[in-house]
């Protein structure tokens, strides 16, 4: 008899969530994390630690969420020319932790629309590059993005965005405090013609399931909460614990996800714990939520669903265009949380985008949500602040914290697939495992996109009164002010994509490896295009899809005919 039913690698907003499902079906379930926890109790009554703080060094130079690029290093290169790499250390790092990725977010939860789930059959292929339509659409997930956003809390106004797909019901709490910078960007981009509307987000304006309205504190990104207020998985954890069939176990190192003589069914993982000592748990069925770079990861040095020779493949982050705005008096964006405000118009598209998809020789442009932002914290300030005799007058000043709008367009990544994820042939992490490697080159399409959408950014932020503004892409591109800048996005997607067709795809449409029955993935990694928006919501919308499947639980429905 296995130890469990269940054994799920990766505590994020994938693994928590299928927990939850899954303990609350009465599975047992076992969640192996290679990162400490600072997160709960994981004895009753499980009670936060207590271990978060509005700490800059801690959190952003300490490396307190993990991982510790000198132990778990990445390598990085463009394309397979540059030979084995060109850089070691961090790329793209996200939170190793209990919690995972789902920590340091600052919680934007936008759906994606329709069309997102069906871009090759409504705008037609793209040269180099292989856009797919998911095996899901938008009407079948509508009901999980709903469940998705009562389990997190999502905070939001549904009458908000002009260009959002159709809704079952409204957001589970109404939006919270507007950043000042906002009462600026959002007129200054209507007056262009664009669609400003408050961002739906993970954090609780009042209180909500048990946990407090956030107050405002300004360390959302790249923090933890310590009043819990943020609806990163702390909540789904909680709940999968308190139902007595959950057990997680920090700091065990996945080694291999293990299958039977016939190579068609796991029967459990191999992995290390805190000691450096082996151990084998076994169950009938196995979750990969490790995201969309450790998954591919896993799975390689498994040697499992890789039949297709598609595990790591269509790699995808955002190009990121960002556009900065000095203005001449404060702005206060420290305060509050990091982003209030998007805009879709990017995505969407108009004559003029259109216009420079043709000149760009490119099918259509189509970029990503515009987030209105600020700057960082004072530490981060004095990093970009030269140094001498002026540094602590323009420290005092301010101009590239309490004086600067920040928009960053999360452009859509086009997958392709020599962009991928595998295994460095020479560099090892602490635990002796090969490094994970990427190799990734953008796409023409999304350069083009990039450079068209960041001129007319910056034309927003001087209409809302920047007397100076500038723009970056990252990764960099050429002709921006840092050419060469390695991508820097959190936003991990791709690497096990899902499809109808096992030659094309390395997870069917329920997430499951084609190559082994009873492994399931449910991060990211599913992803067959990136979209312009951020993938944390769609992602726990799958997970959730994903693990009744597991579970035996009917799907669950809903009526565009009863969309409010």
């Amino acid at each position: 008899m296995p130890d469990f039913d269940v054994v799920i690698v990766g505590s994020g907003p994938g693994g928590a969530t299928t927990a939850d499902v899954l303990t609350a079906a009465g599975k047992s379930v076992c969640v192996l994390e290679k990162g400490r926890n600072h997160l709960l109790a994981l004895e009753p009554p499980f009670e936060s630690l207590g271990r978060l703080s509005n700490d800059e060094i801690k959190f952003n130079r300490r490396h307190f969420l993990g991982p510790d690029p000198l132990l778990e290093p990445r390598t990085y290169r463009r394309a397979v020319a540059d030979g084995d790499r060109i850089f070691t250390g961090d790329v793209n790092n996200m939170p190793s932790t209990v919690g995972g990725a789902g920590y340091h977010a600052d919680g934007k939860l936008p759906r994606y629309r329709e069309i997102d789930f069906r871009l090759a059959g409504e705008l037609g292929p793209v040269d180099g590059a292989e856009v797919a339509d998911w095996p899901v659409d938008y009407d079948e997930i509508e009901p999980y993005y709903a469940e998705a956003e009562r389990a997190i809390g999502v905070a939001g106004d549904h009458t908000g965005n002009p260009f959002a797909a159709w809704r079952s019901g409204r957001y589970p709490m109404p939006p919270g405090a507007d950043m000042f910078l906002t009462t600026l960007t959002g007129p200054a981009a209507e007056t262009l013609g664009y669609h400003p509307y408050r961002a739906p987000t993970g954090a609780n304006s009042v209180p909500y399931d048990g946990r407090p309205a956030c107050n405002n504190c300004g360390f959302c990104a790249f923090y933890g909460c310590p009043i819990e207020a943020k609806g990163d998985p702390v909540a789904l954890l909680r709940r999968a614990l308190r139902t007595g069939n959950c057990e997680i176990r920090p700091e065990s190192i996945a080694l291999e996800i293990l299958v039977d003589s016939t190579g068609k069914q796991s029967r459990g993982v191999r992995y290390l714990d805190a000691d450096g000592t082996q151990h084998e748990v076994t169950s009938n069925a196995a979750v990969v939520a490790c995201g969309a770079f450790e998954t591919p990861r896993l799975l390689l040095r498994s040697g499992i669903g890789n039949s297709s020779d598609l595990v790591g493949r269509y790699l995808m982050f955002h190009l990121q265009t960002i556009v900065l705005g000095y203005f001449p008096f404060r702005l206060h964006a420290y305060k509050g949380r990091d982003v209030t405000h998007l805009m879709d118009d990017p995505i969407v598209g108009d004559a003029a985008s259109a216009a420079a998809a043709k000149t760009a020789g490119v099918p259509y442009l189509r970029g990503g949500i515009v987030e209105h932002g600020g700057s960082g914290h004072p530490i981060g300030e004095a990093l970009y602040t030269p140094p001498g005799q002026q540094h602590s007058a323009r420290m005092a000043a301010s101009d590239r914290r309490d004086r600067m709008v920040g928009f960053t367009m999360q452009g859509e990544d086009l997958p392709q697939a020599t962009n991928r994820v595998d295994l460095d042939p020479a560099v090892r992490d602490v635990w002796g495992l090969p490094a994970g490697r990427i190799t990734y080159t953008s796409h023409e399409h999304d350069v083009a996109c990039a450079h068209h959408w960041g001129p007319r950014l910056e034309e927003v932020l001087r209409q809302a009164g920047a007397h100076t503004t500038s723009w970056l892409t990252s990764p960099g591109t050429p002709g921006t002010r840092v050419p060469g800048l390695q991508p820097i996005s959190r936003h991990w997607m791709g690497t096990a994509r899902m499809g109808d067709d096992p030659r094309r795809s390395v997870c069917d449409p329920w997430q499951r490896l084609w190559d082994v029955d009873n492994v399931v993935v449910t991060d990211s990694s599913v992803f067959p295009t990136s979209t312009g928006y951020g993938p944390t919501l769609t992602l726990v919308a799958l997970a959730v899809r994903a693990a009744r499947a597991l579970a035996g639980i009917e799907p669950l429905t809903s009526d565009r005919a009863n969309a409010i």
